[in-house]
């Protein structure tokens, strides 16, 4: 072979090497709801290169609820999701054997919570009785009232439950109507300082704070996909987990992210938004010792009992493996946000 025969084929090799390292696999990923200030790691994951370290092209699409999110997961239309875990013990229970689980805990506290005004007697779970409760009927946080209201001793024929839709429920509360409503702590509270409620009239009771040992949201995905595509699955967790680092460090850049893809969002009210879940529904005491994505086996074993006070199961409650894997979560040093 020549000289220059030689240096083309170096160069044509040297070529095919270089497209080859940067190859990624795209995946498609659903929220479950739209475009705010938590879900700013996704993104960051992204623009920060996470995913792209891991070998993965990912685009992240806005959803309309868990019960949305989790269907897309299960019927493939998407390899991976973000929902609320204890919807996706409901859906299991109607659908047994489904593709779907959950393999990342991110809302190791759930946002489920009674928003209430200080002004209008609400400040504890007892302050419930003899006041009324604004609830949308097909809301996350109203559906674990019953656990709720049993954890606490509350007489339910002592509450008068108002149900209210979802774009009325925060100026009810606002405008005195109700006296307190169900909701996620970080989007209610917001909500009624944007509608001028004094911060320190609104009351945020957080279920997980009142005896609910329930979960929040968790990474889902088909299952089918996962047992193909393990390594694939692992580069995903971490790199969410390594999104997470990045937006508790910088969480005014990840509501700037989250700007990037959704050009109605505030910034400044983002970064609140995102703030108010970092600390109390993804860095907590548990999170902080162990890192994020893994779930405690005995209070995942309580939650479950939990649940049957809020939902009539129709087949028995199966072992928690059937709904979280913790199979490719990798080292918990690597998963520390701090």
């Amino acid at each position: 072979m020549s000289r220059l025969m030689a240096m083309v084929a170096s160069l044509l090799i040297g070529g095919f090497v270089a497209t080859a390292s940067l190859a990624q696999t795209d995946i498609e990923f659903t929220l479950d709801w739209k475009f705010e200030g938590p879900s700013a790691a996704y993104f960051a994951a992204i623009d920060n290169g996470h995913f792209a370290d891991a070998g993965l092209n990912v685009t992240v699409s806005a959803g309309q609820g868990s019960l949305d999110a989790i269907p897309k997961v299960a019927t493939g239309a998407f390899p991976f999701g973000f929902a609320d875990i204890n919807s996706l013990v409901k859906f299991l229970d109607s659908n047994p054997g489904a593709p779907v689980k959950a393999v990342m805990m991110v809302y190791d506290k759930p946002p489920f919570a009674v928003v209430g005004r200080k002004s209008l007697g609400v400040a504890s779970p007892s302050d419930l009785e003899g006041r009324i409760l604004g609830a949308p009927p097909p809301d996350g946080a109203w559906a674990q009232f019953p656990a709720f209201a049993s954890a606490n001793g509350l007489n339910v024929d002592a509450i008068t439950v108002e149900p209210v839709g979802f774009p009325t429920r925060e100026p009810s509360l606002a405008e005195g109507v109700v006296d307190a409503v169900t909701g996620f702590s970080f989007s209610s509270f917001l909500n009624l300082v944007r509608l001028g409620v004094p911060e320190d009239d609104i009351s945020v009771i957080l279920m997980a704070d009142h005896g609910l040992a329930l979960y929040g949201n968790v990474i889902i995905v088909n299952t089918d996909y996962a047992a193909a595509n393990p390594d694939i699955v692992k580069g995903f967790i971490q790199a969410v987990a390594n999104g997470w680092k990045d937006v508790i460090k910088d969480p005014a850049a990840g509501a700037k992210m989250v700007a990037d893809r959704n050009p109605a969002a505030d910034v400044a009210l983002e970064t609140r938004r995102l703030q108010l879940a970092i600390d109390a529904n993804v860095l907590t005491d548990y999170v902080m010792k162990s890192g994020i994505g893994g779930i405690d086996s005995d209070r995942f074993a309580q939650s479950l009992v939990q649940l049957q006070e809020n939902y009539d199961f129709i087949n028995p409650l199966m072992d928690a493996s059937v709904y979280f894997s913790g199979d490719y979560l990798g080292d918990a040093a690597d998963r520390m946000l701090q």
